[in-house]
């Protein structure tokens, strides 16, 4: 007997979404009349948990990709609303000007005061090119180094969160030394005298993560990714064909199993059912009680230990790969 034709998460995905809006729309109308759960309403609710368990339950990487990228994935600034109190964003680098690709500013974590700084991406047409689609540029990175300098002169852990398809990597970026302001970062952060906790929450895409990425934790959402370029740009580079994006996506290893097994994350953050857009506040909660374990755990070593094993901890990067290949 043969086996039937899996259906991926690309052709799934506009029945997941006019589920959604379905249901939303009957328990609205429950709301307004009173009346409990329909008929209707629960057998939309049994449909959607098993249409969500036939998208996720094995997914390919470039599936991975799509849902990292998901429009409705919840942003920097959304993790921020729901996770901190009284968040402050400061602006501007104090050379050039301010980078809305990047925010940074402070604010407390179950009663701890940090420095929260990230990619952000934008919602509409109008915000997103405001946002540069989340790929900074030079005065996005030099922001981010200056509230970490901050946060270090003041005592506070930094809490970094990747979402980016990488750098800008038009010529005003580069006439404005946007490879010296990635490496910039990096050197500096390696010496911050100050916990850093790192959080793949989307794409972690090449330099224009790792630019914020230098941790002493690095978490990685479920369905994040986490690569050294775009499946799409590797196809065209490696193959001259941006159609075998899928291959690409698998061969680069960007998953956060294939992070974690690799060593280049320390711990995954479980999603809700259907990813983290499908419950932001579960995604937050999620997030939110890895990063303070993380910090609670981070506050009880020395400042000279904690730099040391964040160098060391680096320095071992692909160590596990390799030994795969001598075995």
């Amino acid at each position: 007997m043969s086996r039937p034709t899996r259906r991926g998460y690309a052709e799934l995905k506009p029945l997941l979404a006019e589920l959604r809006e379905k249901i939303a729309e009957l328990r609205m109308l429950g709301d307004t009349d009173g009346a409990g759960p329909s008929e209707e309403l629960e057998e939309l609710e049994r449909r959607q948990v098993e249409l969500v368990s036939e998208v996720f339950a094995d997914l390919t990487p470039w599936e991975t990709v799509l849902i990292a990228r998901h429009e409705k994935r919840p942003y920097t600034l959304d993790y921020a609303a729901l996770i901190l109190d009284d968040f402050v964003e400061l602006h501007g680098d104090r050379r050039y000007g301010d980078d809305p690709a990047i925010v940074a500013g402070l604010g407390r974590l179950e009663g701890r005061n940090v420095a929260w700084i990230g990619h952000q991406k934008g919602r509409t047409a109008k915000d997103r090119r405001q946002r540069n689609f989340g790929m900074p540029h030079p005065e996005g990175y030099r922001k981010a180094l200056r509230v970490m300098r901050l946060a270090e002169r003041f005592g506070l852990p930094i809490i970094t969160l990747l979402d980016t398809p990488g750098a800008d990597c038009l010529s005003e970026a580069e006439a404005r030394g946007i490879s010296e302001a990635i490496a910039d970062n990096q050197r500096q952060m390696f010496s911050l005298r100050t916990p850093i906790v790192v959080t793949i929450i989307g794409e972690g895409g090449s330099g224009g993560a790792i630019g914020i990425g230098v941790g002493d934790r690095v978490l990685m959402l479920q369905y994040a990714y986490y690569s050294v370029i775009a499946p799409e740009s590797c196809a065209s580079i490696i193959w001259r064909d941006g159609t075998r994006r899928e291959e690409a996506a698998s061969a680069l290893k960007l998953t956060a199993a294939d992070a974690l097994s690799l060593g280049v994350v320390d711990e995954i953050v479980p999603e809700p059912p259907g990813a983290a857009h499908a419950d932001p506040v579960a995604a937050a909660e999620a997030l939110k009680s890895k990063l303070v374990a993380n910090l609670d755990q981070l506050s009880q070593v020395s400042i000279p230990t904690l730099i040391e094993q964040r160098y060391q901890k680096f320095r071992r990067l692909g160590q596990a790969w390799t030994q795969g290949l001598e075995d």
